[in-house]
C-alpha cells in the first residue's frame, strides 16, 4: 500500500504542476481531447460490449443505449456549446457600483478526483471526466473493482489518450480509494451510496475540497386513476428492470390509486415479459436482461425478498432466482405497507413493491416520511394532482409520465438533494461543477465609493444614511 500511496503522491504533484498549462488550453484544444475520446469509444465498441457482458451479462443493446450513446451524446453536446460556456459572462451593474464593470470568468478547479460505481461503469466514469476536461482540469479516476473487465477497458482508453500528468487512473479496492482521498484534491466527484458518500464527504472536509455527490435513494412512482395505464406500465417496467434494476434512478416503489391497481399490475406483467423475456417466455434464457453484479449483492437481494415475503408481502410476479448465475427474475410485490422490510432501504435490484392510496395527500405523506429521493415519477393526466405532488414533495429531479428520462436531457442539471446527493452535472451544469465561477470587478478612476471612505465626517455620515435609505 505504501507503494501505491507514493505513486499517487508523485502523480498528484505532477498534475499540480501541469495544471497551470492545462488551465490555459483553448476551446480547440479541449474540444480535440473530447473528440479523441469519442473516436476511441467508437473504435472500441465491441471491447466495451464484451467487457460488460463478462462483468454481469449486460445486453449489448443496453450497453449501446445506456453507456455508449449516453456518453457520445454528451460529448457532442459539450463540443457544440463549450466555446460559449468558456466565455466570460458580463453581469449588469448595480446603482451603487455604476462606474464599475463586472463579469464572471470560468476557471478550472484544478486537480480533481472522480470516484465511480459499477452499475454503469462507462457512463458514470466518462461523463464526469469529459466535464472535467471541458473545464480545463487534470483528473484522477478510481473506477469500481466490482466490474474489473469494464475498468480495464476504461484504463486502456485513459492510457491510450492521456499522459498521467493530465489524467491518471487507479484500479483497486476501497483501500486505493482511501489512499486517493488522503490527497488535497481541489474537487471530488463521487457517485455511489449515501453511506459511502458520507465517508467521502468527511475525507473531503479535511482538505476543504469542494465535492459533488451523486447518490441514490428510494425514488417513488405515483400512478393515479387518470393515468394511461398501459403506457405507465411500459415505462415503469423499463425503468425498473433495465440493468436488472441496478440503477440509482430506478423506480424504487409504486404508489397506485386503489381503483386502478389490478389493471396496472396486469399491464406490468404483460409488458415486462415482452420487454425482457426470450421467445419461449423465459427471462432467464433471454439476452435482453442483465444479471446482479456479484454474489454479495445477489445474496442481499435474495435475503431482502425472503424477509419481505415472510413479513406478509405477496409475490404477484417473478420471484425466481438462480445462485449460479446471480439471476433474479423481474419481481413485483403486492400487499406492501410502509413498514415492510423492502421499504426500509434503496432496493437497487429487480424487485418492485406496489402500494396503494385513496387520496393524493396520502402519497405526499408517504414520500415525505422518507429521505429526499434522487428521482420522483408521476403518471397522471390530472394537472391538479401533478401540481399538488410537485408543490408538496422534494426530489433531485422528476419525470412526468415517464421514468429516468430527465437524466438524459442535457439541458437539465442532474443531481440529488440531501440524502440523494448534491451538486449538479451534465451539459453546462457539468462544466460548472468542475469550474470556479470567478467574480471579477474592474473599477474606473471615478469611483463614488471614495466619497464614503473615512474619516467619517458629518457629510460622509449623511451620504451613508442616504445610501441606506435609497440605494
Amino acid at each position: 500500500m505504501n507503494e501505491i500511496q507514493s505513486r499517487i503522491k508523485m502523480i498528484f504533484d505532477e498534475q499540480l504542476v501541469n495544471q497551470q498549462a492545462i488551465r490555459n488550453t483553448s476551446f480547440k484544444e479541449r474540444s480535440a481531447k473530447l473528440k479523441s475520446i469519442e473516436k476511441w469509444l467508437m473504435d472500441h465498441k465491441e471491447d466495451i460490449r464484451n467487457a460488460m457482458h463478462q462483468d454481469y451479462r449486460k445486453p449489448s443493446s443496453e450497453v449501446d443505449l445506456t453507456e455508449l450513446w449516453a456518453v457520445l451524446n454528451e460529448i457532442r453536446h459539450i463540443r457544440r456549446y463549450l466555446k460559449k460556456w468558456m466565455r466570460p459572462k458580463k453581469v449588469n451593474s448595480t446603482l451603487a457600483l455604476a462606474t464599475a464593470e463586472a463579469w464572471i470568468q470560468y476557471e478550472p478547479k484544478g486537480v480533481v478526483l472522480i470516484i465511480t460505481p459499477w452499475n454503469f461503469p462507462f457512463n458514470l466514469t466518462i461523463s464526469p471526466l469529459i466535464s472535467a476536461i471541458a473545464a480545463g482540469n487534470c483528473a484522477f479516476i478510481k473506477p469500481s473493482e466490482l466490474t474489473p473487465h469494464s475498468s480495464k477497458v476504461i484504463a486502456d482508453m485513459v492510457n491510450d489518450l492521456f499522459e498521467e500528468k493530465e489524467v491518471a487512473l487507479f484500479e483497486g479496492d476501497a483501500n486505493v480509494a482511501e489512499a486517493l482521498l488522503d490527497e488535497p484534491f481541489h474537487h471530488i466527484f463521487f457517485t455511489g451510496s449515501p453511506k459511502i458518500g458520507s465517508s467521502v464527504m468527511k475525507k473531503a472536509a479535511k482538505h476543504l475540497s469542494t465535492i459533488t455527490l451523486e447518490l441514490g435513494g428510494k425514488s417513488p412512482t405515483i400512478v393515479d386513476e387518470t393515468a394511461n395505464l398501459k403506457d405507465a406500465a411500459q415505462k415503469i417496467s423499463w425503468g425498473k428492470f433495465l440493468n436488472c434494476g441496478q440503477i440509482c434512478l430506478a423506480p424504487d416503489y409504486v404508489l397506485v390509486q386503489k381503483s386502478v391497481k389490478e389493471k396496472l399490475l396486469e399491464e406490468i406483467k404483460n409488458i415486462s415479459i415482452k420487454q425482457f423475456a426470450s421467445g419461449n417466455g423465459s427471462v432467464k434464457d433471454s439476452n435482453n436482461y442483465a444479471r446482479i453484479v456479484n454474489k454479495k449483492h445477489f445474496e442481499r437481494l435474495s435475503r431482502l425478498l425472503s424477509e419481505t415475503t415472510s413479513y406478509g408481502d405477496k409475490i404477484y410476479m417473478g420471484g425466481n432466482t438462480d445462485v449460479e448465475t446471480n439471476f433474479i427474475e423481474p419481481t413485483v410485490l403486492t400487499d406492501v405497507n410502509s413498514d415492510s422490510p423492502v421499504m426500509s432501504e434503496e432496493i437497487f435490484g429487480p424487485i418492485l413493491p406496489i402500494m396503494t392510496f385513496d387520496t393524493i395527500d396520502e402519497v405526499t405523506t408517504i414520500i415525505n416520511n422518507k429521505p429526499k429521493p434522487l428521482g420522483l415519477y408521476i403518471f397522471s393526466s390530472n394537472r391538479k394532482n401533478i401540481d399538488f405532488i410537485l408543490s408538496n414533495t422534494s426530489a433531485g429531479g422528476t419525470s412526468i409520465n415517464d421514468t429516468i428520462l430527465h437524466y438524459m436531457h442535457l439541458n437539465l442539471p442532474f443531481g440529488g438533494i440531501n440524502n440523494s446527493g448534491f451538486g449538479r452535472t451534465h451539459g453546462e451544469a457539468g462544466f460548472k461543477a468542475f469550474s470556479n465561477q470567478r467574480s471579477i470587478l474592474k473599477q474606473s478612476r471615478l469611483s463614488p465609493m471614495k466619497l464614503l471612505y473615512p474619516p467619517y465626517t458629518n457629510g460622509v455620515k449623511r451620504m451613508i444614511k442616504l445610501l441606506m435609505k435609497y440605494i
